[in-house]
């Protein structure tokens, strides 16, 4: 079968400049907001740029936006939530402990972990916490309702923060470094240390081992309708089909193959297409029903460890792709 004919979107691309590692990015609006290593947030709004001192001590560790804000988290132990217009709020100070996990709602809830403890703040300012069985080292608010999952050693707990009853507690052994929830509710998928994600099916607690990722699951994203997983870690990207009862017994597709391992993916917010950035910085668009492709930026001559693309956000009406890489460099692709 011969290989889907490759067209260009290159010529749509404006390129930016970030100056640092680009940790994490998200839309405010029409805002595109980097967060970088450098301590700074890069806002973008059209041709218009600006940069803010989110942590001038330190660096940005992890990022999640709400939709509204993209909200920091730092090596100086403070969460920041930075505004389109620039404007900067402490959310919280954990007093130099470096932020491991953060994630926000779209209704303003947020949550956070340092260490063992995660401080879950809802949409009135009020906080509770948790302390995990080890290290926090990911986090995912379920699609419906003020729930978390919190990735730790040995498995997964599921935290009501507004209620004294004790986290669910979804078993399976080994170190779990991030976790995802489905659209629907129904799935709960971790990536771990070593090379595999693991999942549990929620209605009866089945477990669901998805191997054969050449290298660790970094960047996961879910189809607009639930039916599908996309994740890095392969030559490839691996797309797990969620739309029955999960992928058990299921073989992956895998599209957008390249002699280099894709570093991040984000699937399209409205149609089933996939971005996927790659560890030598090319970035492709890929239709999942055909496995099309569409070139946005061809492979750096950088090294792999500054070209590695690090971070990719649709906006949301699916018009503009932002990313950002390893070395600093970024860019927004609108479609025409």
């Amino acid at each position: 079968m011969a290989a889907p004919t490759i067209s260009s979107l290159t010529d749509h691309v404006a390129d930016i400049d970030a100056g640092a590692h680009v940790t994490a990015l998200g839309w405010l609006g029409g805002t595109a907001a980097f967060a970088l290593g450098d301590g700074e947030t890069l806002l973008v709004t059209g041709e218009e740029q600006k940069r803010v001192a989110a942590h001038p001590d330190g660096t940005a560790l992890v990022a999640a936006s709400d939709g509204k804000r993209l909200v920091t988290g730092g090596d100086d132990g403070r969460i920041v939530a930075v505004t389109a217009d620039g404007g900067i709020e402490e959310v919280a100070d954990e007093k130099g402990r470096w932020i491991d996990a953060i994630v926000a709602g779209s209704d303003g809830t947020l949550a956070w972990s340092a260490g063992k403890r995660v401080t879950a703040r809802d949409a009135k300012g009020r906080l509770r916490q948790f302390e995990a069985p080890s290290t926090a080292q990911g986090l995912a608010l379920a699609p419906k309702g003020y729930r978390l999952a919190i990735a730790h050693y040995n498995g997964v707990s599921l935290w009501f923060p507004n209620t004294d009853a004790e986290p669910e507690r979804l078993e399976w052994k080994g170190s779990h470094l991030g976790v995802t929830w489905s659209p629907d509710g129904r799935f709960v998928v971790t990536a771990m240390q070593e090379n595999a994600l693991h999942g549990w099916r929620l209605a009866d607690r089945r477990d669901m081992r998805m191997t054969g990722y050449p290298a660790k699951t970094r960047s996961f994203s879910w189809s607009h309708d639930g039916n599908w997983l996309a994740t890095s870690g392969a030559d490839a990207v691996i797309v797990w089909p969620f739309d029955k009862e999960g992928p058990m017994g299921r073989a992956p597709r895998e599209c957008g193959v390249r002699h280099a391992k894709v570093s991040r993916v984000a699937f399209h917010p409205g149609a089933l297409v996939v971005a996927a950035g790659y560890d030598d910085g090319c970035i492709l668009l890929i239709r999942l029903t055909d496995a099309s492709e569409l070139l946005v930026r061809r492979a750096s001559l950088e090294a792999r460890n500054e070209a590695s693309v690090t971070a990719l956000a649709w906006d949301a009406k699916g018009k503009r792709l932002a990313f950002g890489t390893e070395g600093g460099a970024a860019g927004i692709l609108t479609l025409p």
